[in-house]
């Protein structure tokens, strides 16, 4: 399903080249996984759910390092809510429930997701704590501390993010195989929607 060929698209220098890379070879996968994934998605959410594409648009001098697709009940936007993203990096792919610091009430679902289990319900995902970042923590690695750590900074401070899910190095051979990386997402999105639900419903 991926190839170099999406990867190779984060070396090309400048603004205009590297948006148009986006625009060609990443952009009408996020609509096939989307055509792929979300018909399921929302069935176990149960709401109507809603495909957006980061278009990048602040943009005006530095090419983006990353790109995604984002999917939530909004259809007017997503950074203000809790969504469902698949995305890539230069070198890796994401799949995550992502919190991003533009959501109004932050601390709220910080206290939320603070009563949920992470590291037993989810030894095997990844969490984060900056979206623009590529760092992320295999959960069965983490001491609780640590998890506490990422979730009160998500809390606390202004800029802070949580995401959980799944992260994939770019030469991961399921990455080639597109009916096992669906797979992947729609396992991973739905072992995530009960939290989903819980904080949108």
């Amino acid at each position: 399903m991926f190839t170099t060929q999406q990867f190779d698209v984060f070396t090309q220098d400048g603004l205009d080249v590297r948006m148009e890379g986006i625009r060609s070879t990443i952009q009408p996968l996020f609509h096939q996984i989307y055509e792929e994934v979300g018909p399921q998605l929302e069935a176990d959410v149960g709401i109507p759910l809603y495909l957006h594409v980061a278009k990048h648009a602040r943009r005006t001098v530095n090419p983006p390092k990353d790109t995604w697709m984002a999917i939530c009940h909004d259809k007017r936007g997503y950074k203000k809510h809790p969504h469902f993203q698949v995305g890539l990096f230069d070198d890796r792919v994401f799949i995550w429930l992502a919190f991003i610091y533009e959501m109004p009430n932050k601390a709220a679902i910080a206290e939320r997701l603070m009563q949920v289990d992470v590291k037993s319900a989810f030894p095997d995902f990844h969490i984060a704590g900056d979206h623009m970042k590529k760092e992320a923590f295999l959960l069965d690695d983490m001491s609780e501390e640590a998890i506490d750590t990422i979730l009160h900074r998500f809390k606390d401070v202004k800029k802070a993010d949580f995401l959980i899910g799944r992260q994939l190095p770019a030469n991961a051979s399921i990455l080639q195989n597109e009916a096992a990386f669906l797979a992947l997402v729609e396992d991973t999105f739905s072992r995530l929607t009960p939290i989903y639900r819980d904080l949108v419903l």
